[in-house]
């Protein structure tokens, strides 16, 4: 492996990087220096291999990292998680290092990715992650949480992961301003899923909200 594919490679120029907010500490507690490690790995090698724009930089820890850290919390103890769609690991790694309880299974398609999420994982001495390369409609497991964060619309969202929810879970979709509007969409595809309940919830982070639909099976 090159210098350049290194998960802590710097990408070029000198990029202001943001330090975590005071109420990080409240969430990661003693784990607060993995969620650095990993704001960091995102910085240069994630910015690198693309997954993370240089834009984003600046703004990791409330955008992303704080953003999605704050919805830990909701994830039953001990539960069986999978982030489908993870990308660069959000939200997976970041609830993987809040909640070292849960098991976080990060669902990734492209090769790029799970490369990076794996070299991650290993930096961080994660033994409650793991990295599976497949879309979601190929996993035939199914979880207690199922997670997504930006990857499509409600409708087809829930086609992907609400078979992956064991009878009693939930899936939680962290989504935008449109949530609401997304919901009255795609509440008749959900129920036909298996949906018994559909909550619109938010989160504080300090920032901005964060909104989750939370659909029970």
């Amino acid at each position: 492996m090159s210098s350049s594919d290194s998960p802590d490679s710097s990408p070029s120029g000198d990029v202001s990087r943001e330090t975590p907010p005071p109420h990080a500490a409240g969430v990661f507690a003693s784990r607060l220096e993995l969620a650095e490690r990993y704001a960091e790995l995102l910085a240069t090698g994630g910015v690198v291999r693309g997954l993370i724009g240089p834009r984003e930089v600046p703004r990791l820890w409330d955008r992303h990292i704080m953003n999605s850290a704050v919805v830990a919390p909701r994830v039953p103890s001990g539960a069986s998680v999978a982030d489908v769609g993870t990308g660069a690991g959000l939200p997976g790694l970041v609830w993987a290092i809040a909640r070292p309880d849960i098991h976080m299974t990060l669902i990734e398609p492209l090769l790029r990715r799970t490369s990076f999420l794996e070299e991650v994982v290993d930096d961080l001495g994660l033994t409650n992650v793991e990295v599976l390369r497949s879309r979601a409609e190929d996993v035939s497991a199914t979880y207690d949480v199922v997670t997504a964060r930006a990857v499509a619309a409600l409708d087809k969202l829930g086609r992907w992961c609400m078979p992956l929810v064991a009878p009693g879970g939930v899936m939680l979709a962290m989504k935008g301003r449109s949530a609401a509007d997304e919901v009255e969409a795609a509440a008749s595809t959900l129920h036909r899923l298996g949906a018994t309940s559909i909550v619109v919830a938010t989160y504080d982070n300090g920032e901005v909200p964060t909104t989750v639909v939370e659909v029970t099976r």
